[in-house]
C-alpha cells in the first residue's frame, strides 16, 4: 500500500513540476488565436454564428488533437522513457531494423531473435516491414526527415523564446507611451540572458520556480472566461455543437478554409509534451493536462468568444479588452510571466533532442549532463545553451527597430 502512495506522490509532483515546463507555450495561446483566426478579411464576418463556429473549430481541433491524439496515444509511444522524433525513429528502427545509424546494439538482437517457448508459431512479418527491408531509398528519406524534425525542434529553441519575451513584454507601450522600444527590448533582453544562465541548475529546479506562474496564469484566464460568459452571451455554450463548425464555413467561404492554419495555433505547446516526455512521465502530463490546462483553456476559449460575438470591434486585441479594467494590470503581468514561461519548454526540448541526436550517433560528442540521477531524461547541454541564447540574440537584437516586420 505505501508503495501505491509514493507512486502516486510522485506522480502528482512531477505534474506539479510539468506545468513550468510543458504547458508554459500551451497556455499563452489565448492571447492571439482569436486575433490570428479573424485577421485580413476575417474581419467582415460579424455574427454571432461565425464567432460560435470559431470557438466550436477551436475546441473541437484542442480536443482531437492535443487531448485525444498527443494525451492519449502520443505518449504511450516512448522509448524507454524519452519522447520526440528520435524516440518514434529508434521504435521503428528496434523493430523493422532498417536503421541507417550506427546505434544497433547486440541486446537488441537477442531480444529481437527472443521466442516465447509456449508460442508454436511465429508471425510472419508484414508487407510494409518486407518493403522498408528492400528499399533503402525510403529509409534514407526517412532519415532525412528525422533528421529535419529535429532541426525544427532546435530552430524552434532560437526563435521561440526572444518572440514569446517580447511579445509580451512590447504590451507595456500600450498603457504607458512615454515607454520606448529600445527600453522595452533592453529588458527583455536581460530576462532572455537571464533564463538561460538558470539552465546550468538543471530543468528540475528550473520547474520547480515556475509552476506557480503557470498556474495562477490558468486560474486567471480560466476566471476571466467564466466572467465574459456570464456577462457577455450565457448562449456561447450552444458552440460546443459542431453544427457551428458548418455555419462558419457555410457564412465565410474560402475565408474560412484559410483560416484553419490561425485555428491550429490553439495547439501550439503540445508538440512539447510528447518531445519533453522524457523529463517527466506519461502519468504526470496526463494527470496535468486532463485535470487543470484543458479545462482552464476551454474555459477561456470560450469566455473569449462569448465576447466576440458582442464586441468584433474588439477582435484584434480580444483577450486584453475582455478583461475588466481593475483586472488588467495584474492579468497583464501574469501574461508576461506566462510567456516568459513558455520559453522554457523549447529550451528543455532542445536538450533532449541533442541527448536522442548523440544517442544515435549523428550528432558530434558533447557533454550531457543529467542533473537528477532519479528521473530519467533531465539534462543540461552547455554548449547547446549558449548557442541557443547567441543564436536568439543575434537573430534579435540588430533587428528589434523592426521587429514585427521580422516576425512577420
Amino acid at each position: 500500500m505505501s508503495q501505491y502512495r509514493n507512486r502516486d506522490e510522485h506522480v502528482r509532483q512531477l505534474a506539479y513540476r510539468s506545468f513550468g515546463m510543458v504547458f508554459g507555450s500551451l497556455s499563452t495561446s489565448p492571447l492571439y488565436v482569436y486575433r490570428s483566426v479573424f485577421s485580413g478579411r476575417m474581419h467582415q464576418f460579424q455574427t454571432e454564428d461565425v464567432a460560435f463556429g470559431a470557438f466550436s473549430l477551436i475546441f473541437w481541433t484542442f480536443t482531437i488533437m492535443a487531448l485525444l491524439k498527443h494525451v492519449m496515444f502520443m505518449l504511450s509511444a516512448d522509448d524507454h522513457g524519452e519522447g520526440g522524433t528520435f524516440a518514434l525513429y529508434s521504435l521503428l528502427c528496434r523493430h523493422a531494423k532498417f536503421s541507417l545509424l550506427p546505434n544497433y546494439q547486440a541486446v537488441d538482437e537477442e531480444l529481437s531473435k527472443y521466442q516465447n517457448p509456449c508460442q508454436s508459431t511465429a508471425i510472419a512479418p508484414s508487407q510494409l516491414k518486407r518493403y522498408l527491408d528492400k528499399n533503402k531509398n525510403f529509409r534514407t528519406i526517412l532519415l532525412v526527415v528525422v533528421l529535419y524534425g529535429a532541426c525544427m525542434v532546435m530552430c524552434i529553441g532560437i526563435l521561440n523564446p526572444p518572440i514569446s519575451v517580447l511579445s509580451s513584454l512590447d504590451g507595456l507601450q500600450l498603457r504607458v507611451e512615454q515607454l520606448s522600444h529600445r527600453t522595452v527590448v533592453g529588458v527583455a533582453c536581460a530576462v532572455l540572458v537571464g533564463q538561460f544562465a538558470l539552465q546550468h541548475r538543471g530543468t528540475y529546479r528550473v520547474a520547480f520556480i515556475f509552476p506557480p506562474v503557470v498556474l495562477v496564469w490558468l486560474l486567471s484566464i480560466a476566471g476571466i472566461g467564466i466572467y465574459n460568459v456570464i456577462h457577455w452571451n450565457p448562449r456561447i455554450y450552444r458552440a460546443f455543437s459542431p453544427h457551428y463548425i458548418y455555419l462558419y464555413f457555410q457564412q465565410t467561404g474560402k475565408e474560412g478554409w484559410l483560416s484553419l492554419g490561425n485555428v491550429f495555433l490553439a495547439i501550439t505547446g503540445t508538440e512539447v509534451m510528447f518531445a519533453d516526455l522524457g523529463n517527466f512521465t506519461a502519468a504526470s502530463l496526463r494527470v496535468a493536462f486532463i485535470c487543470f490546462v484543458y479545462q482552464c483553456l476551454v474555459l477561456q476559449y470560450l469566455g473569449q468568444a462569448a465576447f466576440i460575438s458582442k464586441n468584433f470591434y474588439a477582435v484584434p486585441a480580444s483577450f486584453y479588452a475582455s478583461i475588466p479594467e481593475l483586472m488588467f494590470w495584474p492579468v497583464f503581468i501574469m501574461a508576461s510571466l506566462a510567456a516568459i514561461v513558455a520559453s522554457q519548454s523549447v529550451i528543455s526540448g532542445a536538450f533532449s533532442t541533442v541527448k536522442q541526436c548523440q544517442a544515435l550517433g549523428c550528432l558530434p560528442r558533447v557533454k550531457v549532463v543529467r542533473k537528477l540521477r532519479w528521473i530519467h531524461g533531465h539534462v543540461y547541454v552547455a554548449e547547446i545553451n549558449w548557442i541557443l541564447m547567441v543564436s536568439s540574440l543575434a537573430l534579435w537584437v540588430p533587428q528589434h527597430n523592426s521587429y514585427w516586420k521580422c516576425v512577420w
